[in-house]
């Protein structure tokens, strides 16, 4: 790729709530127009159903990242109402010009889920058809209410299945932004390959440090930048979530934003990035599950060769 990798800054935002589409996507749009940056941002398309999340309530670490992260100051109540005491708004349906609106800025837009909460906590262990029907119903939700086809997807969560690999291979993506890692590769599951290039997140999200190590949404965007100021092969690819730096962590994400800018970082989308890349030198790495320091669960991680 040209000039120095360490200069590359991938932007993907996550957008995994009704909130978080309506009064997120269009701050950071806002955002990204005054300093003349585009985006990648993926979408949920289908019901929000947020309020199901209560049932993570006994995975290692949930409880504790709650109380870090000021999940209700963040998502707001009624969110966490939705699928459990409200219906979940269909976001493809009702917030469709949102989604147009990135899309005719010049930003790459693609699918994060259909149903995000059912997505991150079923994936794991479902099988083939049930895979494949969620990353279909997405896909037609997206054609719905954009009137065009996405570009590319990264599972809700960091959460997948050796299905899906395969499937964002069959469905004629060829990259993806599935998991953690350090650089871009083609990824295996099990036994199962694919040609769809993983391109990882390599640097830690806000709602992990907030509220670790002295760290507060004050002074997190130091540690952001000083890790990406560390050497990375092809760039680096940072996640933001509408829900957070589009909305109260707006100020933290610009400090980080100034600071990569002055410092001559060059942005570009997924797709700039993966068009950047020397696919033949790209190499096979597993996908593996592993921790990830702030974050509850495992996560979907590249792995050796």
């Amino acid at each position: 790729m040209n000039g120095s990798a360490n200069e590359t800054m991938a932007l993907k935002v996550d957008v995994d709530t009704f909130v978080g589409t309506r009064d997120g996507v269009p701050a950071l749009l806002d955002l990204f127009n005054r300093h003349g940056l585009r985006a990648t941002f993926l979408f949920s398309l289908g019901p929000d159903n947020t309020g199901r999340a209560i049932r993570r309530v006994f995975r290692r670490g949930f409880l504790g990242k709650v109380r870090r992260t000021s999940v209700v100051r963040h998502y707001g109540l009624r969110t966490l109402m939705y699928g459990v005491l409200l219906p979940g708004p269909h976001i493809g349906n009702r917030l469709s010009a949102v989604i147009r609106r990135a899309r005719d800025e010049g930003h790459e837009v693609g699918i994060h889920s259909y149903d995000h909460v059912g997505w991150q906590d079923k994936v794991a262990c479902k099988g083939f058809d049930w895979t494949r029907e969620q990353l279909q119903r997405a896909q037609r939700a997206f054609v719905e209410a954009v009137g065009t086809q996405p570009s590319t997807l990264g599972a809700a969560g960091w959460q997948i299945n050796p299905h899906v690999i395969a499937i964002e291979q069959q469905m004629g993506f060829t990259y993806a932004s599935d998991v953690r890692g350090r650089a871009p590769f083609f990824p295996t599951m099990g036994a199962v390959s694919s040609s769809c290039m993983q391109i990882p997140t390599t640097l830690p999200t806000l709602d992990e440090l907030i509220g670790t190590k002295d760290i507060t949404e004050h002074n997190v965007h130091h540690t952001v930048t000083a890790r990406s100021d560390l050497p990375s092969k092809c760039g680096h690819v940072y996640t933001l979530h509408a829900e957070l730096e589009g909305m109260n962590l707006l100020p933290a994400f610009e400090k980080m934003l100034k600071y990569w800018c002055a410092s001559g970082r060059r942005f570009v989308t997924l797709g700039g990035l993966y068009d950047s890349i020397d696919t033949e030198r790209v190499p096979v790495r597993r996908v593996q599950w592993g921790e990830v320091e702030g974050r509850s669960g495992l996560l979907a991680v590249e792995g050796g060769a």
